[in-house]
């Protein structure tokens, strides 16, 4: 018996596998549209990208690129969400599962900062914002709500984590925060401008940096440690 199953006309799937592409195609553009924009940023920096770069890097007109980012400040802070602040929910959530020492969870913080953040082109970020803040005021306050605060008060929530349970002396905490992200932010400004250029007498090690900052971080939080001493005065005899 003949089949009465209807046969697919050639066309017809040849267009349905052509809406699909375009499709998946259309899916994508947010995604490479960020990573075109990240690389130019962090190249070229804010003021001197413009948007028909980016455009072109990822292969869209500029006509595209305002359909997914009205202007280049938002395209900017959907670059920093992408690569940073969107990820302190998963941080915050990791922060609140770890069961080790607060000394295991500062050295895992350090170092996987350098892993997830520092090893990309995201690292180049804080250059940026600390070398254009003062020309863009209102990238630079998005910047300190979603990126500054956030980090911040998931490093006081590790410190206080120390404190509460004695790993930690009592401290000022919000200081205490600075000099935990003193030295990262310096590793990522290294790696965006001398570490580039001075030849290999001027690299870093990161893994031996952050250990050798996360030794001094842990000895001057350590309880063991005293406040202050001042120097014992001594009469000439």
């Amino acid at each position: 018996m003949p089949s009465t199953a209807p046969h697919s006309h050639p066309q017809a799937v040849a267009l349905t596998d052509g809406q699909a592409r375009r499709s998946r195609r259309k899916s994508a553009r947010p995604g490479e549209l960020l990573a075109a924009a990240l690389d130019l940023f962090v190249e070229k920096g804010f003021a001197a990208t413009r948007v028909e770069e980016v455009a072109a890097r990822a292969g869209v007109s500029k006509g595209t690129l305002f359909l997914y980012f009205p202007s280049k400040e938002d395209l900017f802070k959907a670059v920093v969400r992408e690569n940073i602040s969107g990820r302190f929910v998963e941080w915050n959530e990791e922060f609140d599962r770890f069961e080790g020492s607060t000394h295991d969870m500062l050295r895992y913080c350090l170092f996987n900062w350098w892993e997830r953040l520092g090893t990309t082109k995201a690292s180049g970020i804080p250059k940026l914002m600390m070398s254009e803040a003062q020309n863009f005021p209102e990238l630079a306050s998005f910047y300190q709500h979603e990126v500054i605060q956030p980090g911040n008060t998931l490093i006081q929530r590790i410190l206080k984590r120390g404190v509460a349970r004695g790993e930690f002396r009592p401290m000022d905490f919000t200081y205490g925060a600075y000099l935990v992200l003193a030295p990262m932010l310096f590793l990522a400004l290294w790696k965006h401008s001398l570490g580039t250029c001075c030849g290999d007498h001027a690299q870093l090690d990161p893994q031996k940096y952050l250990a050798a900052q996360l030794d001094m971080l842990l000895h001057g939080f350590g309880v063991q440690t005293p406040l202050m001493t001042t120097p014992t005065e001594h009469t000439p005899t």
